[in-house]
């Protein structure tokens, strides 16, 4: 019999850690290739870890809600088949290549003029410690941060969050104490300031209190501080769907048997959004203190509900160089990964520009919350079918039409009316001049 490591595996470059959020196997069980042994969560996104082997689970390292390192073990797995030495397994090699990392990491130490280390009780990651180091942030300030995580551990978001608002918060006044010899009467007494308190919500017995999830937590967060950071602006036009409606009823059939995927509106709308994109390229851009930073690359999120009413906006990387069936296929994919909490945090990073489809609950326009640090969101609204006036060289008629609301919510920082108006009525011209031959 052998044994088989279960290690915490890699999950997108700026992820270090994990929150274990729940064992799918038990000491003793039996596990098959690629089955999920264990429910993660990140800040980013949750996830699973599958096993590389067929076995029995013999051991279990952490227990739910424990922080576990990238790499770390969690888990052995009891096998068929002999036990390989340790020497074989890791060559020689990779010892050199160890040492030498472990030799320049003491050295990149020994060199840290105010290293950051853990403050009494209270644990701080090593992602953490090296953005702290990085940022020249004391040890005194990494204490005094409000932490988020589990026991008020403070999660990467926590410190990226301060550091962007370290140079925006207020000094507070020194007041600077005299010593006053005066009458009683005539001592004045200073009352600090009252600060705000919010009153709590009160319930009654018969109201039932449900616990916010760990993702709905995050959303809200995340949620606010976009509406702290950028100046929201909506502009809002009705484009005319009709052509891409009737196109799409004639090829979607064919397009099924043909690729394996169904031809939903998503992908014609994201087609479109990455042509506007490329069009005026300064709404693909992040603010940065007093700098704009230009983005190479067109990565469109494509926010998703998901079924306990939460949202993941899963991102869509390069879609300016993707066909119709290439996108039609990347969006459900995600689509079908994110509803079956299968993405990875690779899978939600370095999105440059988000497009919630609002219609998809009926509603006809909405005005969308930017995901930081993007600068635009756009909302499509529900396609209806409504009489229209219809202009023509014979003149004008009444028809039946299908139409929808576009809603443009833009970052008024650093965008302003003409632009983000422009770019949504590109998005409509393009909707309204689909070519009704095309072929896929």
């Amino acid at each position: 019999m052998a044994k088989f490591e279960v290690k915490l595996p890699k999950m997108g470059e700026s992820v270090a850690e994990a929150t274990i959020t729940s064992w799918l196997k038990e000491v003793g069980e039996t596990i098959e290739m690629d089955e999920p042994i264990v429910e993660i969560a990140t800040d980013k996104v949750d996830s699973e870890v599958p096993s590389e082997v067929d076995g029995v689970i013999v051991e279990r390292f952490f227990n739910v809600d424990d922080v576990v390192q990238i790499g770390e073990v969690i888990a052995v797995i009891e096998t068929e088949g002999e036990e390989k030495p340790v020497n074989e397994a890791v060559p020689e090699v990779i010892e050199e290549q160890a040492a030498e990392h472990i030799e320049e990491t003491i050295a990149i130490a020994k060199e840290t003029v105010t290293p950051v280390i853990s403050s009494g009780k209270r644990f701080y990651s090593p992602l953490v410690k090296n953005i702290a180091k990085q940022e020249g942030i004391s040890q005194d300030e990494l204490d005094a941060i409000a932490g988020s995580g589990k026991d008020g551990r403070v999660t990467k978001n926590d410190i990226l969050d301060y550091v962007e608002n370290r140079g925006h918060k207020k000094q507070e006044p020194v007041i600077i104490k005299e010593e006053v010899i005066a009458k009683p009467a005539e001592t004045k007494v200073e009352t600090p300031a009252k600060k705000e308190v919010v009153a709590p919500v009160l319930s009654s017995g018969e109201d039932e209190i449900i616990e916010m999830t760990r993702m709905g937590k995050l959303v809200a967060s995340h949620m606010t501080e976009s509406l702290k950071t950028s100046a929201h602006v909506q502009s809002f036009i009705e484009a005319d769907v009709t052509k891409v409606w009737n196109w799409r009823n004639k090829v979607k059939d064919d397009f099924q048997k043909r690729e394996g995927e169904k031809l939903t509106f998503t992908p014609i709308f994201m087609e479109v959004v990455a042509k506007a994109l490329r069009d005026y390229p300064l709404l693909n851009i992040s603010v940065q203190g007093d700098s704009i930073i230009k983005k190479k690359n067109i990565n469109l999120g494509m926010a998703t509900a998901l079924a306990d009413g939460n949202l993941i906006v899963p991102v869509i990387k390069n879609a300016d160089q993707l066909n119709l069936v290439g996108m039609a296929t990347k969006v459900n994919d995600l689509a079908n990964r994110a509803r079956n909490n299968q993405l990875k945090p690779d899978d939600i990073q370095d999105g440059t520009y988000t497009v919630t489809n609002v219609g998809s609950f009926g509603s006809i326009m909405g005005t969308p919350i930017i995901n930081q640090p993007q600068v635009g969101i756009l909302a499509l609204g529900a396609i209806r079918k409504v009489p229209a006036v219809i202009e023509t060289s014979e003149g004008d008629f009444i028809g039946i039409r299908y139409k929808m609301f576009l809603s443009h919510s833009y970052d008024h920082r650093v965008v302003n009316g003409a632009l983000g108006g422009m770019f949504v009525k590109a998005v409509k011209d393009y909707l309204e001049a689909w070519d009704v031959n095309r072929e896929i």
